[in-house]
């Protein structure tokens, strides 16, 4: 559903946030070896993130990327935002420039509350639920 950068910055930000509840800062390298993501571009969308504001980073011993405490949850919408623009939440599923209640595409009837429901979920749900919630091994699931 999503593209590959959006899901490896989800995957990195679930990653980094169970690791933070540990207390620990893991590093590039850490985290592409446990979500099975190229190094180079799996640090590029981090480092966006960290520019966006989602998360920070720190070099050196002790080090690594983290959630700061004090800035409230972050949705995976703001991720998606950030990495694909918004549309996929507004753009016709048909691919018409012009899909609304006015002029409708063959499954705009359909698709509009899917594309509803898609932005429900996303504007709900954050990477620190997420990273609750999930108990299993990166590597083992994608493999």
């Amino acid at each position: 559903m999503f593209n590959k950068e959006t899901e490896y910055a989800l995957r990195s930000l679930v990653y980094i946030q169970m690791q933070n509840m540990n207390g620990r800062r893991p590093g590039i390298d850490e985290i592409t070896r446990e979500i099975d993501a190229p190094r180079f571009y799996t640090a590029k969308i981090l480092y966006r993130m960290v520019k966006n504001g989602f998360l920070r980073s720190l070099k050196g011993k002790g080090g690594g990327f983290f959630f700061e405490d004090d800035k409230p949850p972050l949705t995976i919408k703001k991720v998606v935002l950030a990495t694909e623009g918004g549309k996929i939440f507004s753009s016709c599923v048909f691919g018409l420039k012009q899909c609304d209640s006015d002029i409708q595409c063959p499954l705009h009837e359909k698709y509009a509350p899917v594309r509803g429901t898609i932005d429900d979920l996303v504007s709900s749900e954050t990477i620190q639920t997420l990273a609750h919630k999930y108990s299993g091994n990166f590597k083992k699931q994608i493999i």
